[in-house]
């Protein structure tokens, strides 16, 4: 209440003109941008198989992932939601994703999210992300947030309506309590589609106008495609990435340079076997020679 809330802290070094949009457009879906990003799947092919045989199973979902808790850590801005015309910058880094409990049309899906802390190894990535869908992938399973969706739904349809407005309204005010700010997949840093997982194409996801999510990203299905290399054409194999973001809480500047080093990231997944040193301070001054010092460090062990 009164700006204070438990997944975050306001930022109040914050330039006029960033702080009267979230004013101006008031939602989400009001304020989002999309992009998209052809992948190269060579080099992470190639990391994935010498990791393959050092007995290391690594998937593209894994390296998207690790890469996205490496730019948040780097990129501390991006970390940042909106919530009644206020910027927050988030306590954690935390990713959601669907984890679907059967191949099957009939199977229900279970929607998981992990906390990070931004200084993990793309091995102890991998580690959160195999436990949560071995925890989640079967009929059986029942995470937290499946018993409070159970809970809402077992009542009428005219009280769901009134509990959900009430955790809405709870929510937009800063009193929503943990527990349930822990348990929900929509406030989070990330939330990452994986249409790869059963061979459908990319899209762009919106956002939703419940919880924090400013960033959703898809995975679609890789495929073999024309590409310029040395001045000839030749083919490549290519993952999409289409992204929705919103402006609010993040200029563009500072958009596209977090997310040429997630480029830089999944094209050298190597680098991501190394920790970080420390973390990037969320402000206007300490960001730049931060980011700059540790993105060229990471260069130049590639």
């Amino acid at each position: 209440m009164f700006g204070f809330r438990p997944d975050g802290k306001k930022v109040k070094d914050i330039d006029p003109i960033q702080r009267i949009v979230p004013h101006i457009m008031r939602t989400r879906n009001d304020a989002q941008n999309l992009t998209s990003y052809d992948c190269p799947c060579e080099p992470m092919d190639e990391f994935i198989n010498e990791q393959m045989e050092q007995g290391n199973v690594y998937n593209y979902m894994h390296l998207l992932i690790a890469s996205m808790v490496r730019v948040f850590a780097l990129y501390p801005r991006l970390n940042r939601f909106i919530m009644n015309g206020r910027i927050y910058k988030r306590n954690q880094i935390q990713v959601s994703f669907v984890v679907r409990k059967g191949m099957t049309a009939e199977a229900a899906d279970a929607l998981v999210k992990l906390d990070f802390t931004g200084l993990e190894t793309l091995p102890e990535v991998q580690q959160k992300i195999d436990e949560a869908i071995e925890a989640n992938n079967n009929l059986a399973a029942n995470n937290g947030t499946d018993k409070i969706a159970h809970l809402l739904t077992a009542t009428p349809n005219f009280l769901i309506k009134v509990m959900v407005g009430t955790i809405k309204f709870l929510d937009k005010h800063s009193m929503l309590p943990n527990a349930i700010l822990k348990l929900s997949p929509f406030h989070t840093s990330l939330f990452v589609t994986n249409m790869k997982s059963i061979k459908g194409p990319s899209i762009y996801h919106h956002l939703y106008n419940f919880g924090n999510t400013g960033i959703f990203m898809s995975m679609g299905k890789e495929s073999l495609v024309p590409v310029v290399s040395k001045g000839e054409i030749v083919v490549g194999k290519r993952m999409p990435i289409w992204i929705t973001t919103e402006e609010r809480f993040c200029d563009g500047f500072y958009f596209v340079t977090a997310m040429k080093h997630m480029e830089r990231l999944l094209k050298h997944p190597s680098l991501m076997l190394k920790p970080l040193e420390g973390l990037a301070e969320d402000t206007q001054v300490l960001f730049g020679k931060k980011v700059r010092e540790e993105a060229k460090r990471e260069m130049e062990e590639e």
